[in-house]
């Protein structure tokens, strides 16, 4: 069993404990978080699902991302915020970044911004991640489900 899958199986246990429910809102890493989360033991009672918004167009249409480059801080909030609100949920996480192996929006590869939205507030972080598009992803998804957990703790 990965690292990842078994921080779900602690995010799952957790939310559930809780009564909790979690939304992710996913651009570069195309929907794997929510894929880990999915496969988590009893995600149907937690887990409300993902908007996969790849393209900028879908970012600032459908989670109310604000007119100018996407990957950004204000853009992590929106989605965050958005994807919670849409999906009725009251934790959710945010991915947007540089995928590799150009850079997006000025941005070198492996720049990631993301947010998180828990109890009406959304925190968001920056990070840089080394490697190929596949060890960004990787490396995105693992953070994220880190942070779902940190989320969960407080």
């Amino acid at each position: 069993m990965s690292g990842c899958d078994e921080r779900a199986e602690w995010i799952s246990a957790t939310a559930r404990g809780r009564r909790l429910t979690l939304a992710t809102a996913e651009s570069l890493t195309g929907g794997r978080i929510s894929s880990v989360l999915g496969a988590a033991p009893s995600s149907s009672e937690w887990y409300r699902g993902s908007i996969v918004a790849y393209a900028s167009s879908v970012k600032h249409g459908l989670l109310r991302v604000p007119d100018g480059p996407v990957v950004s801080e204000p853009s992590a909030r929106a989605m965050a915020t958005t994807v919670a609100e849409l999906l009725g949920a009251d934790l959710a996480v945010a991915v947007t970044g540089a995928g590799g192996p150009g850079p997006q929006d000025g941005q070198p590869p492996g720049t990631v911004w993301f947010g998180v939205f828990s109890g009406g507030v959304v925190r968001t972080e920056l990070r840089h991640f080394d490697g190929e598009p596949a060890d960004v992803v990787a490396a995105t998804t693992a953070h994220a489900l880190f942070l779902l957990e940190d989320a969960l703790r407080r």
